[in-house]
């Protein structure tokens, strides 16, 4: 099933035209016809095959596409269109993640703060252990998501939370190719305590701004990579530069 997700996702076969016949899978595969059919019923509950009974599957537009489903993220990633889903992901966290933590900041109980200042405990004490240990990486990142979690959980809002979570799952696939290990200590960590004074001191349009402001390096990161992704494949890029989220 993975591999014909990689397969519709590159665009072979493109939409309108149809999968193998169940039969035709079973031999390529070299699977029974059980498990073939059962492939394709994957493929059409992730959306990106319809089926009808006595034609087959034919495959779909992408707006049919269950892009949260970790193995169509994964192809998805994996495929020259992962910047492009990476971008639309970021636009989301910009739109729910920035007046979240405006709320955090007028919702947040005691509980909702004490979680916030432990997940950026967390990330502190990771990435001073992943400067000489690479091994540590995972930590950090762990801790990272934990703390963009505790702002959600601290505006009270849970259908919010249940919204984010698969973006923010889909950043955590990422993270490897935005990760600036670098800049963790004099960028990163800044901003997330930024982040967390506004919302402690119930500053709303400060909480708001500090998270623009962290989301803003994150773009910035994205769009590095997209040029370093064009620049390998011998692209131009006549994109804007990556904004300066430190002014």
């Amino acid at each position: 099933m993975r591999v014909l997700i990689g397969d519709i996702v590159c665009g072979s076969p493109p939409p309108g035209e149809m999968l193998p016949r169940e039969a035709d899978l079973a031999t390529q595969f070299s699977v029974s016809r059980g498990v073939a059919r059962e492939c394709i019923r994957g493929l059409e509950e992730r959306g990106l095959v319809a089926v009808k009974h006595g034609r087959g599957a034919t495959v779909t537009e992408d707006v049919h596409w269950d892009v949260f489903n970790p193995d169509v993220l994964g192809a998805l990633l994996e495929s020259p269109r992962g910047t492009e889903v990476l971008r639309e992901y970021l636009e989301c966290r910009k739109i729910l993640e920035i007046e979240a933590a405006g709320l955090a900041a007028e919702r947040a109980s005691g509980e909702a703060l004490t979680t916030l200042a432990e997940t950026l405990g967390q990330m502190t004490s990771s990435a001073e252990r992943a400067r000489t240990n690479r091994a540590a990486e995972d930590f950090y990142h762990e801790a990272d998501i934990a703390f963009h979690r505790a702002v959600i959980f601290a505006t009270g809002n849970k259908a919010l939370g249940r919204m984010m979570e698969p973006i923010h799952r889909a950043f955590a696939d990422a993270r490897r190719p935005l990760a600036r290990p670098q800049h963790r200590i004099e960028r990163s960590l800044p901003e997330h305590k930024r982040i967390l004074a506004g919302i402690a001191d119930r500053d709303a349009g400060e909480a708001r701004a500090a998270m623009r402001a962290h989301l803003l390096t994150v773009e910035a990161y994205l769009n590095e990579y997209a040029r370093s992704i064009a620049e390998d494949a011998g692209e131009t890029d006549d994109a804007q530069p990556p904004p300066d989220s430190r002014g």
